[in-house]
């Protein structure tokens, strides 16, 4: 396929660009401006695109079969992922093309029927990181509500970090994968895994899924 990443340079869109780039696709990858132009491998073509215009996002998805979108907002500004996300949506269905948005944990369901999310339960995040939590929770919502575009949006369990490709993992819909001693990661790796096989198997149109060990 040829498939256009944003957010290609940062620590998930880095390692999603190497995984799509290893499975032979042709990959072109979307950045803000020259300096990250530069960080790219060799072998991914590269673009600067304004993502705050949507025309601009439609232009660059042009010609592609599919996009996937690892934007992510500095600390002071988590909000600024959802509008971001509005522009992403936008573009992908101007293109007419297939979008997966790498979103957050917070929309998930806390496993053994609790009534609470990842955001909503009092006790499961830590302060730091709830206004990230906050914005990852609307940015789903926001996809949930679109009937235009043809997304699929992405959730990583509660610890995401850099690790090993191990090349196995589970999957979920609604609810926060946890393992047998209630742990509920996944290494960046590996999500990047989940994130092309689902790029070639289409299963989750226009849905949410979970990936974990």
């Amino acid at each position: 396929m040829k498939i256009i990443v944003f957010g290609a340079t940062g620590a998930a869109g880095s390692r999603i660009v190497s995984e799509a780039v290893a499975r032979g696709h042709q990959v072109s990858a979307a950045v803000r401006n020259q300096e990250r132009l530069a960080k790219l491998p060799n072998n991914v073509q590269g673009y600067i695109v304004n993502v705050s215009d949507p025309l601009a996002v439609a232009d660059a998805m042009s010609g592609h079969d599919l996009a996937i979108s690892s934007l992510r907002s500095p600390s002071g500004h988590e909000g600024k992922v959802v509008s971001l996300t509005k522009y992403i949506l936008e573009g992908a269905y101007r293109a007419g093309i297939r979008i997966i948005i790498v979103g957050g944990a917070a929309c998930l369901r806390l496993p053994g029927g609790s009534p609470h999310t990842v955001l909503s339960d009092p006790d499961f995040l830590p302060e730091s990181v709830v206004p990230t939590a906050r914005a990852s929770f609307a940015q789903a919502e926001l996809c949930r509500s679109n009937d235009d575009a043809n997304w699929t949006y992405a959730s990583p369990s509660a610890l995401l970090q850099p690790g090993e490709r191990r090349g196995t993992y589970r999957i979920g819909a609604d609810t926060l994968l946890v393992d047998e001693e209630g742990n509920s990661e996944i290494s960046m790796e590996d999500f990047a895994v989940a994130l092309l096989d689902e790029a070639q198997s289409a299963r989750f149109e226009r849905a949410c899924f979970t990936a974990g060990y």
